[in-house]
């Protein structure tokens, strides 16, 4: 087996998908964690989609960016198993750790295993399990009662989403996946796409059902943007009211947020692309039996990011805090 398990760090399970979950996992592997890091296989589109048709795999492109965030490599090759081929036939579109899982999958003959492998040859801190054994085909219904099919579709529809939703709907989980939720001291849920990222793992039926039933103190780290066709005008309320709407529970202990004042230009650059700031809506969030923790959570390069550090130091605090509570 490839992780490396530690019986006397905390457990902590990481369900969600896309760049946010990444670069949170950057800063939460260095510290003294257990993770087990639980990924979405709803991913159709780009090179992921592609694979996904032609070698009828799950969709490994989330997958890879997570075992990238958690391994323990020289930048060197983390850049190289992100470099993407921008010519040749057949090529062109790829990223070289999709073709690597693509590979791996093909020679262990199952992609469950080709993920454990790839982990073990990248010295990953921790665990990466796809959400389930199978690709997840993710469907949404507009509030029209439009019916769009694919999670590379959805949010190009330019209609506000009622409710997604897969197929097939009574996917099984990896048998892994749920056991690490039985075993978590804490779950975290987000940050990423909230309906094409976070929500489809929470359709898994058994999944969905292990976190309601879980003793773990659970954590949602919210979005600092809104996501064009996804969460226009989203407050935080809003996120946590669309993920209560999809598994009918109050699932979080704690709502982890930015109130960090967002500078003007960068406010501007997103508003062009459709984008605003999350609203954190405070006193709705409470009323509804939410802790909130919010803090200066962003950091601004060529896009905003959540500050990893600051990030991971929060997570941390909460468990150790909730550790000290059941010793």
């Amino acid at each position: 087996m490839a992780e490396r398990r530690n019986e006397q760090q905390p457990r902590i399970v990481v369900i969600g998908g896309g760049t946010g979950l990444s670069v949170m996992l950057r800063g939460l592997k260095e510290k003294p964690l257990d993770i087990t890091a639980i990924v979405t296989v709803a991913d159709d589109g780009g090179s992921s989609g592609i694979l996904r048709s032609e070698l009828q795999m799950p969709p490994p492109g989330d997958i890879r960016s997570v075992l990238i965030a958690l391994a323990d490599v020289e930048p060197l090759l983390s850049d190289m198993l992100k470099y993407r081929f921008n010519s040749g036939a057949g090529l062109a579109g790829h990223s070289l750790g999709n073709l690597m899982l693509a590979a791996m999958t093909d020679i262990s003959g199952d992609f469950v295993t080709g993920v454990r492998m790839l982990s073990k040859v990248l010295a990953v801190r921790g665990r990466v399990l796809p959400a389930a054994g199978e690709a997840i085909v993710l469907k949404a219904e507009t509030v029209d009662g439009t019916i769009i099919t694919g999670e590379s579709s959805i949010p190009k529809s330019g209609k506000a989403i009622k409710r997604v939703f897969i197929e097939p709907p009574d996917v099984e989980p990896l048998e892994e996946a749920v056991e690490a939720i039985k075993q978590a001291d804490a779950i975290l849920i987000g940050p990423g796409s909230l309906y094409t990222s976070i929500i489809p793992n929470l359709l898994v039926p058994k999944l969905a059902q292990s976190i309601v039933e879980s003793s773990a103190v659970k954590m949602f780290v919210c979005n600092v943007m809104t996501q064009p066709g996804e969460t226009d005008n989203y407050s935080v309320g809003d996120h946590l009211a669309a993920v209560h709407a999809h598994v009918g529970h109050h699932l979080f202990d704690y709502v982890i947020v930015n109130d960090g004042e967002i500078p003007e230009q960068v406010q501007q650059k997103y508003a062009e692309m459709g984008a605003k700031a999350v609203h954190l809506d405070l006193e709705e969030v409470k009323q509804r039996g939410y802790e909130v923790i919010a803090d200066r959570l962003v950091l601004f390069r060529t896009y905003l990011r959540h500050d990893a550090v600051r990030l991971s130091h929060h997570i941390y605090q909460l468990v150790e805090n909730w550790m000290e509570r059941k010793r």
